[in-house]
């Protein structure tokens, strides 16, 4: 016996709007219920315009837990048949598991078994569908014309498996077909690796709509299809492919899956796509020979002595800088369009800026404060696990600017940044990359070599710079 059923709902808050449910023998609908439901929260004017039900209209429907028991009841010893059978059973679990009831069927999902029995259109959408095998659907985007047509494309299908063996192999909970999104093959996901890397959801136009990090590939995907949350439903039901590349490591899965969002932009990912652009502290000399400290965005800047993630950040470290060593404000891009500088008149400025200071004697405490910042530059190179044997992962930062991550064979000897610069992939530094990398060396402090000045090689440097 199977229970086909349809629900419309308020769309974000996924609330029922409204519910049919026909049960069909195999042969013949043998009972049937339809009602309106009221989703107790505001139906919006765009799901209005879709479906045609209006705030009115459920204002004196049933509420759910009035309804739970004839759903229960209907449904009992039914498969539960849905096109895209995820969205409707697990907004209708949710719904009997706030009123503190498990709800719990065998299901089969129309769009699956129609990929596998109807090979080859270009859309499983329910419309399209019906229209390619000439199902007319009374009342498109209402419950019960919906589940109408459902049950008659059902009925097709079950004519094309006639020893119902595809839906017996549907129904295997070992086979998980029921669990899997309904455009995504089964193939995909069993040939999914194991190992650690980024994962990468595509939808029918081949978007990529979500990257992720796992330590174990196949079991992170498989994860997302069991997880009831809003947004995963959403992006779940949206999957038609799934990529993967392995990186060998977490960390260096951490890193890429973290440069990917950034460079695609993701719909289901908002953690780390906003990027803010860093800031570069550097210092060139004027033509009467001060050498001045300024900051300007870090991808203009082939040398920079120090990187922020924002002006304010940059600014204040430049205050305390000009406070511990008498700089002058002017020369240090924190006053401009001033002849003199505020700090003079305090006596914090002792007067490059009014001539009453030689330049050399001023340049003299600049180098001081740049050897302060030298002093406390990382430079340092992280190696760990490669994706294969006699392989390593290699992470390069240097001037405390992370630079990117390579690989290479156990055999390549690398010493100085010329060697790691051969190997390594440039990608940009950011607030997330700093606050990956800083988790990281807290507790895995082994695996840091230190570059010493020596093997930092600073003319090659510039070829890190984005």
């Amino acid at each position: 016996m199977y229970a086909i059923v349809d629900i419309e709902t308020t769309g974000h808050s996924s609330k029922i709007t409204e519910i049919s449910i026909f049960i069909f023998d195999g042969e013949k609908v043998i009972d049937e219920y339809t009602t309106l439901v009221n989703p107790e929260c505001s139906i919006p004017p765009f799901i209005t315009n879709l479906t045609g039900i209006t705030n009115a209209m459920v204002g004196n429907a049933p509420r759910f837990y009035e309804i739970a028991k004839k759903v229960q009841k209907i449904t009992e010893n039914c498969i539960f048949v849905a096109h895209n059978v995820n969205f409707d059973y697990n907004i209708i679990h949710k719904e009997f598991k706030d009123l503190g009831f498990e709800f719990k069927r065998k299901k089969l999902c129309t769009v699956r078994l129609s990929r596998k029995l109807i090979p080859g259109l270009k859309s499983y959408s329910l419309g399209a569908l019906c229209s390619s095998q000439n199902i007319e659907i009374q009342d498109r985007h209402r419950a019960k014309g919906d589940a109408e047509a459902t049950t008659i494309l059902f009925e097709q299908l079950l004519n094309l498996d006639e020893h119902q063996i595809l839906i017996n192999s549907f129904l295997n909970p070992k086979s998980r077909q029921a669990s899997l999104p309904p455009l995504l093959p089964k193939k995909i996901v069993d040939e999914l690796s194991n190992k650690t890397g980024v994962y990468y959801f595509k939808n029918d136009k081949d978007e990529i709509i979500y990257v992720g990090k796992a330590n174990n590939i196949k079991q992170r995907v498989i994860s997302h299809f069991y997880d009831k949350a809003r947004k995963e439903v959403s992006m779940c039901m949206e999957t038609a492919d799934v990529t993967y590349v392995e990186t060998g490591s977490e960390l260096i899965a951490l890193l890429l899956e973290s440069s990917e969002i950034k460079k695609i932009y993701p719909k289901f990912n908002r953690a780390q796509r906003r990027s803010p652009e860093s800031i570069g502290l550097f210092s060139y000399e004027d033509r009467e020979g001060v050498v001045h400290l300024a900051y300007n965005r870090l991808k203009l800047i082939s040398n920079p002595l120090m990187k922020f993630y924002n002006v304010s950040e940059c600014r204040s470290f430049l205050e305390k800088l000009c406070e511990e060593f008498k700089l002058c404000p002017k020369y240090c891009s924190l006053q401009s369009n001033v002849s003199t500088c505020f700090h003079y008149q305090l006596k914090q400025c002792k007067g490059i800026c009014k001539g009453d200071e030689k330049v050399g004697s001023y340049n003299k405490r600049v180098a001081k404060a740049i050897k302060s910042i030298k002093f406390k530059t990382e430079n340092f190179v992280i190696k760990e696990n490669g994706r294969e044997k006699n392989e390593n992962a290699y992470v390069l930062v240097l001037n405390g600017i992370y630079k990117g991550f390579g690989f290479s064979k156990d055999s390549k000897e690398l010493i100085s940044a010329n060697d790691y610069n051969e190997i390594i992939t440039g990608r940009k530094d950011n607030h997330d990359v700093n606050r990956i990398l800083r988790s990281y060396l807290k507790n895995n402090s082994q695996n840091i070599r230190n570059l010493s000045q020596a093997t930092i090689e600073i003319e090659t440097l510039d070829l890190f710079s984005f």
